[in-house]
């Protein structure tokens, strides 16, 4: 058999791939005045200054990001500690997440252990080689190079030698001018999202407890208890469904291979409870952003089983089930789960809530007809938040698709 070697004009074979003929592959070391890390001891902190101590955990987005939770330190220890950056400084996170990064803007900082820094000459883009280093082609070099099991930790030696595609000056700064026009968008459509959800949060807040009503609802709202609105469902699995569910606070019903990248539940299933689309669950386990636990709704799937840790409950025709939706996530009930949740009760992360206190929650809801004018001015946020936030995913797919194509050089831009 005869063996045929590919050949591509005008682009030459590289372990990264083809790139141009004028193109050269070169080392970061290379193309810096240095690359080191930050200090591997632990600063002396105090509890305000300018200063500030930061991490690879603060790199997001291309910028560093400082917060009320971000340690400062005194200027005594600045100075001590600061490395010479500047305006061509790339910062890396090396040890934990690996390779997120950020541009270095004069903040007063001192790095960790798990920053690094890439000081660029002057000779090339520094937009450029951030594009390079955020590219999929070099964060799989970068992964491949990572050591450590437990905590990963990509070394100074690995950086310094891993090679980027190089194209001469202007066509560097071309590519990234044309990189930028989309981290902009998708920076401008990433603000509207958060505006869009700040705006739900703040309707959320008048709508569901009456601080705010609808245009032709008047009228006290009535006192129940959560019983008079549910009924608790508690139907075995007997017909032996495998669709095993867990319910995640931040996403919902999700199957425990996709939660857990395995399953959890026990062989034999009978003993589950088994819940049809459009019923509910709560899940007694607190977690970051609900101490009370989750309320959630089975929207996604037609039948799922369930742990018998779960409460599980449907709603009834005396209430608007996309209102309940909204009036859990709402953190309507969290005070006065907080009454009735047992000290103690806190073991494995479990909430201690009996059932008979949990259907006795005292609630405070408008009629049928309000509930459910409020839950359609809340659904078309969502709606709104939902458009806005698959726009934002085409933007990062198309800037995915163009680093592809131009940080490869498969696809020549005019200078």
């Amino acid at each position: 058999m005869i063996e045929t070697t590919e050949i591509k004009p005008g682009y030459k074979k590289t372990k990264l791939g083809w790139i141009p003929e004028d193109w050269a592959l070169i080392p970061l070391s290379d193309l810096s005045d240095k690359i080191g890390d930050g200090m591997h001891s632990t600063p002396k902190y105090v509890d305000n200054s300018n200063f500030h101590f930061i991490n690879g955990n603060n790199l997001k987005s291309k910028k560093i990001e400082i917060n009320k939770k971000t340690k400062c330190v005194s200027q005594l220890e600045y100075d001590k500690h600061k490395k010479l950056l500047n305006s061509m400084t790339i910062l890396l996170s090396i040890n934990g997440t690996i390779g997120s990064l950020a541009f270095y803007n004069e903040e007063k900082i001192i790095l960790g252990k798990s920053a690094a820094y890439i000081n660029l000459k002057n000779t090339v883009s520094k937009n450029y080689v951030a594009g390079q280093i955020e590219s999929c082609h070099i964060q799989r070099v970068f992964q491949n190079s990572i050591t450590g099991s437990t905590i990963k930790n990509l070394s100074l030696g690995s950086i310094r030698k891993t090679k980027i595609p190089v194209p001469p000056l202007p066509e560097q700064k071309k590519i990234a001018d044309i990189l930028s026009t989309w981290d902009k968008a998708i920076e401008t459509t990433q603000a509207l999202v958060h505006k869009l959800k700040l705006r739900k949060k703040g309707l959320m807040q008048q709508l569901l407890t009456g601080k705010k009503r609808l245009p032709g609802f008047k009228g006290e709202w009535e006192e129940c208890v959560f019983s008079d609105v549910s009924n608790r469902l508690t139907k075995k699995n007997t017909e032996l469904d495998d669709n095993v569910i867990t319910i995640s606070a931040q996403r919902g019903f999700i199957r425990q291979e996709d939660y857990f990248n395995k399953r959890v539940a026990s062989k034999t299933l009978s003993g589950y409870y088994l819940i049809d689309k459009g019923q509910f669950a709560y899940n007694k386990s607190y977690s970051k952003g609900y101490p009370m636990g989750a309320f959630k709704r089975l929207d996604d799937f037609d039948k799922a089983v369930v742990t018998t840790l779960y409460i599980c409950f449907e709603i009834t025709e005396k209430a608007n089930s996309d209102f309940m939706v909204y009036y859990f996530e709402g953190g309507m009930l969290v005070r006065n789960l907080m009454k009735i949740a047992q000290e103690g009760g806190r073991a494995h992360g479990l909430l201690n809530i009996s059932l008979g206190d949990f259907f006795g929650l005292k609630m405070t809801l408008p009629s049928t007809e309000e509930q459910t004018a409020i839950a359609q001015v809340l659904t078309k946020a969502d709606e709104e938040i939902n458009r806005t936030q698959n726009y934002l995913e085409q933007l990062q797919e198309q800037k995915k698709g163009l680093m592809q194509q131009l940080l490869t050089g498969q696809r020549r831009v005019v200078v």
